[in-house]
């Protein structure tokens, strides 16, 4: 078996700039999304073709690509997006394990901090003032209590775009939420831990969850989060290549039985003869 060639560091990166330049409006899937909503393709219980799961991916809300789109454009995340699938999909068979794509929190800081300082020392002081005098204002306005909160967990906030992702291909294709198995739910919880609880029995699990199995650091999380999810692969596998046997009404004719047009010779020597 050829092992699929994963992509370099730099072709994700190029893959979430040309995902970055999808036509507006539509509102396509970052990387980290990506590679969760690959991952929840490949535990669906049924083998979803490429011509199904790729449109999604240029828009979350299911909007289809405009039918002037650049060809090189959508061939190229398309090989890029296919190397990837196929690297997650015989990682999982192969090794029971993958690299999922998460936020580096750190290091996105790091660069910001970067960022803003190399800006200061640049400004002018009037500027600087200026930038000083909107930060304040928006402190002081009003939070939307309906907008969606930012989680205040570094753990859920590097994990959140990759869970969401998943969860996606989960609602896209609902054939895994609807299967009737407590493992199977239970290793979704796992999982959706990580996304913001909406009702107050998802408060309940996600407390339960974190007070059974208590996740202490982001190497921990994300070694949960491998674990969970080639569990869920292992748990759909055989629906996944059920391959249906066809049975027979009647017994298999032999080549020495009496043939079925009742001539009374062997079927080898009658219709069998052909």
């Amino acid at each position: 078996m050829s092992i699929a060639h994963d992509l370099s560091d730099a072709e994700f990166d190029e893959l979430d700039e040309l995902l970055a330049i999808t036509p507006e409006p539509l509102e396509p899937l970052d990387a980290s999304m990506l590679d969760g909503y690959l991952a929840g393709v490949l535990v669906q219980p049924r083998l979803i073709p490429i011509e199904e799961w790729l449109p999604p991916i240029f828009d979350y809300e299911g909007r289809p690509l405009p039918d002037d789109v650049d060809p090189a454009w959508l061939a190229r995340i398309r090989a890029l997006v296919e190397r990837r699938f196929a690297s997650l999909n015989h990682s999982m068979l192969e090794q029971g394990w993958f690299y999922p794509v998460v936020l580096d929190l750190e290091a996105d800081a790091a660069d910001a901090d970067g960022t803003a300082e190399d800006a200061a020392e640049g400004a002018a002081p009037e500027a600087a003032a200026q930038a000083d005098a909107k930060v304040d204002a928006n402190a002081d306005e009003p939070v939307d209590p309906d907008a969606p909160q930012l989680p205040d967990d570094p753990i859920t906030q590097a994990l959140l775009p990759w869970v969401g992702g998943f969860e996606y291909a989960a609602v896209t294709f609902p054939d895994l939420h609807e299967q009737a198995d407590d493992n199977i739910n239970a290793l979704l919880a796992r999982l959706y831990r990580h996304l913001p609880a909406e009702t107050p029995e998802e408060v309940e699990i996600v407390e339960l969850l974190d007070k059974e199995h208590p996740l202490k650091n982001i190497d921990e999380a994300i070694e949960d989060l491998i674990l969970t999810v080639v569990d869920l692969q292992e748990a759909t596998e055989q629906q996944r290549y059920h391959v249906e046997q066809v049975r027979r009404d009647t017994p298999k004719l032999g080549r020495n039985d009496p043939c079925h047009c009742g001539s009374g010779k062997k079927f080898k020597n009658c219709h069998g003869a052909a």
